[in-house]
C-alpha cells in the first residue's frame, strides 16, 4: 500500500535588512528580517548572511531565529571571529547547540 506525504514548505518572504557591518576582511554581514507562513499563522524570522566581496562567496539561513537578540548576537559573534561564508552553517550549529 502506497501514500502520499504532503510535504510543508517553508519560505521566507518580504526579507529587508534589520543590519549590515563591513568587515575589515571585506566580509559583510547582514541579519534580515522576513516573515515565514506555517499552517495558517505568519510569524517574523531573521536570518543571516555573510558575504564575501574578495571572491564572491556567499551563504545564507534564511531562517536563523525568531528571536532579534539571537540573531544579532550571532552576527556579533561572526564578526569578532572573521568567520568567511564557508564556515557560516558550522558556526551556526556551535551557536544553537551552546544557545539551546
Amino acid at each position: 500500500m502506497f501514500g502520499i506525504v504532503k510535504k510543508i514548505k517553508r519560505e521566507v518572504i518580504d526579507k529587508t535588512t534589520y543590519m549590515e557591518i563591513f568587515g575589515d576582511n571585506k566580509v559583510a554581514y547582514r541579519v534580515l528580517s522576513g516573515r515565514m507562513r506555517i499552517f495558517e499563522d505568519e510569524i517574523i524570522t531573521y536570518g543571516v548572511e555573510v558575504i564575501d566581496h574578495r571572491n564572491g562567496q556567499k551563504e545564507l539561513i534564511d531562517d536563523f531565529s525568531r528571536n532579534i537578540e539571537d540573531a544579532v548576537a550571532f552576527a556579533e559573534l561572526l564578526i569578532s571571529q572573521k568567520i568567511k561564508p564557508c564556515q557560516l552553517y558550522s558556526k551556526a550549529l556551535d551557536f544553537l547547540r551552546v544557545s539551546i
